[in-house]
């Protein structure tokens, strides 16, 4: 049976949309215990049954903008690069992502820092990829965070900790609601949507994300648990965002 995704939420006017170019997402096995510690009260770890014990995920996830707008104002876009810092988690039950922080390489990151209270920093970010190569690349420099990636000769029948291709888009590409810490010290939440991810699989030649070894979920030479990447990805963001 194949994952058939979520559906679309009407668009609202205050709705934002962007596109999503080079968009990839780098997860990371960690202690579900070290990782709960970082959890407001309510968010507990998702945890999955690995081939040597249980453990969570984490995912550095990086992409370019690409006309980011407000539906209510469309001939005004930005281009920019883009991470967010997330954990796979449930809240009260419901699953989604927790966000550590994003890092957004543009002056309008001052809207969501300040008048939505997001954890959110601006960071020069370069993405780049050779989609059409042998194999396919894609490289991230951002900053003190890095990776450099390729694409396997094929896709895995398995990914450690899941049960089938099903399974993990719909885990690991397909969260629609995610919390974050406010600046206020509150919990914010928002959600988005977007298509059934059609990822293509890559391997890590190098990889640094120091966000996460400075939280204490992984050191400088952990590998990453596994590398998924689309060319491009239409995102609907529901915004603005609420507090919890």
């Amino acid at each position: 049976m194949s994952f058939a995704g979520t559906a679309r939420p009407r668009p609202r006017w205050y709705h934002a949309q962007t596109d999503l170019d080079d968009f990839a997402i780098i997860s990371y096995r960690v202690d579900a215990d070290a990782l709960a510690r970082h959890l407001p009260n309510g968010f507990t770890p998702m945890t999955l049954d690995f081939a040597d014990g249980p453990g969570s995920l984490v995912s550095a996830v990086a992409f370019r903008d690409r006309d980011f707008h407000f539906r209510f104002l469309p001939q005004v876009g930005i281009d920019c690069g883009q991470i967010n810092y997330r954990a796979y988690v449930t809240a009260n039950g419901r699953p989604g992502v927790w966000f550590f922080g994003t890092s957004l390489d543009h002056p309008v990151v001052l809207i969501p820092q300040h008048l939505w209270g997001m954890p959110w920093r601006r960071d020069r970010i370069r993405i780049g990829a050779d989609w059409t190569g042998s194999p396919a690349h894609w490289r991230l420099d951002a900053g003190d965070a890095r990776c450099e990636a390729e694409e396997l000769p094929e896709p895995p029948a398995t990914l450690d900790g899941f049960t089938g291709e099903p399974d993990w888009l719909e885990r690991l590409t397909h969260p629609m609601d995610g919390w974050y810490r406010r600046r206020d010290g509150g919990v914010g939440v928002y959600s988005i949507w977007h298509p059934v991810m059609r990822p293509r699989y890559l391997t890590a030649l190098s990889a640094r994300f120091p966000v996460f070894e400075r939280l204490g979920l992984i050191t400088a030479d952990t590998a990453p648990h596994s590398i998924l990447a689309q060319r491009h990805l239409p995102f609907d963001i529901h915004t603005p965002p609420r507090r919890l």
